[in-house]
């Protein structure tokens, strides 16, 4: 494996599904689409899944194999796990799941200059997202529910959803506090101005963080 090499949650998707067996890429990205994993792993451009597998090769992560041939479909290579890449998805998973990591997300980043915006506004923003979290989050309870062939799918298979509606569910709690205290005004500010009307006092922005 090439120390240089860096790893990705569409990497990992890709090794780990070649554990099953060999695979080209179309069948790659059927089955993340199949088991549900799209919510978790982007693959909606398919460009990407095939760089990512130009990359794993070169670094010896997985290999070429047959190129199958269908008359319907063009000429297609399968992919198998290297030993490389078995050892490297059981690194990359330890690493993952047992040290928290800053992935820099955009909300986060959004919150932190949300004083650019007036109160009002603000307060607005965070009702449609609620609305959006609410909705997701009914999304997320019938994936938890779902069945396969009669019956329901094992936990293990969907303890991601669980996660991902852990996470939602505490987001939509802050919501509601943060949105109780800007109705009542416990949470203000002055937004900033804007750079044509803004003179020699200091602005919103500067207020608010001072």
């Amino acid at each position: 494996m090439q120390p240089t090499f860096r790893r990705s949650p569409l990497a990992l998707a890709i090794l780990g599904l070649l554990e099953n067996g060999p695979m080209h890429p179309y069948g790659i990205q059927r089955l993340i689409k199949q088991w549900g994993k799209d919510q978790v792993v982007n693959v909606g451009q398919r460009t990407s899944l095939y760089r990512m597998i130009v990359r794993l090769e070169e670094a010896g992560l997985i290999a070429a194999g047959d190129t199958q041939r269908d008359e319907r479909y063009p000429e297609r290579t399968t992919y198998h796990l290297t030993d490389a890449g078995w050892a490297a998805s059981r690194q990359w998973l330890a690493e993952i799941v047992a040290t928290p990591r800053n992935e820099f997300p955009e909300f986060p980043a959004a919150l932190s200059f949300i004083m650019l915006l007036t109160p009002q506004a603000a307060t607005e923003l965070f009702e449609e997202r609620r609305d959006h979290l609410t909705r997701r989050i009914t999304e997320l309870e019938a994936d938890l529910a779902s069945e396969y062939e009669g019956a329901p799918v094992p936990r293990v298979v969907l303890i991601e959803t669980e996660y991902q509606r852990a996470i939602a569910d505490a987001e939509l709690q802050w919501l509601e506090a943060l949105l109780d205290d800007l109705r009542t005004g416990s949470l203000t500010w002055q937004a900033a101005l804007h750079p044509g009307q803004a003179g020699t006092d200091q602005t919103g922005a500067d207020q608010a963080m001072a």
